[in-house]
């Protein structure tokens, strides 16, 4: 596989001795580490609230569900790419139940390079997914950087009656004398002043 410098966590949930054996093979440990096994929705459900896996295998249908609600649930609570096996009678059923959650429906019996190119292509979207999750991160910490500078400088301008340009000054002057970040001293002033 492509992806050498990452493995992709796995949570396979199946049934069936018969397509466990033929599916573990092809998720080698070089790539897919670690891969956790459930038999049932119910195993799956407690091991998703331990832990967030990149990649979700679900062989429907489960003893206790179909697993068309599973996995429109993982892939509603998490970033989790969800690969759906369904018989071939039921795929189209099931395709249109699922689709609009972002889920991804194989019809059985496949071959095995069709699933190998399916959790290739979901490696893909899941690395994909991860740099918009940084992006994101980063931008929602700007935004609260700035939100804290503003409010400490309309506390400066209040209290100490200083213009918004003397206020900015006045924040980064401290962060550059105290070798800290704007957000920093945003944040101690609007403490010191916050209080009075």
């Amino acid at each position: 596989m492509v992806f050498r410098e990452r493995t992709f966590s796995v949570l396979f949930v199946c049934a069936s001795e018969k397509f466990t054996a033929a599916t573990l093979p092809l998720l080698p440990m070089t790539d897919y580490y670690p891969v956790t096994t459930a038999e049932n929705a119910g195993q799956a459900r407690r091991a998703l609230l331990e832990r967030e896996y990149d990649l979700v295998l679900i062989n429907s249908p489960l003893p206790d569900e179909h697993g068309a609600r599973l996995a429109a649930d993982v892939c509603a609570s998490g970033g989790s790419g969800v690969l759906l096996f369904v018989r071939a009678d039921d795929y189209d059923n099931v395709y249109g139940r699922v689709m609009e959650s972002g889920v991804m429906v194989l019809s059985k019996p496949t071959s095995s390079q069709l699933v190998t190119q399916t959790l290739r292509n979901m490696c893909a979207v899941r690395e994909r997914m991860r740099r918009m999750e940084r992006r994101r991160e980063s931008v929602e910490e700007k935004i609260a950087e700035i939100r804290a500078v503003n409010r400490a400088k309309w506390l400066l301008i209040e209290r100490l009656g200083l213009s918004e340009d003397e206020a900015h000054r006045l924040i980064e002057k401290r962060a550059m004398d105290a070798g800290a970040t704007s957000s920093q001293v945003a944040e101690s002033i609007i403490k010191q002043y916050s209080d009075k």
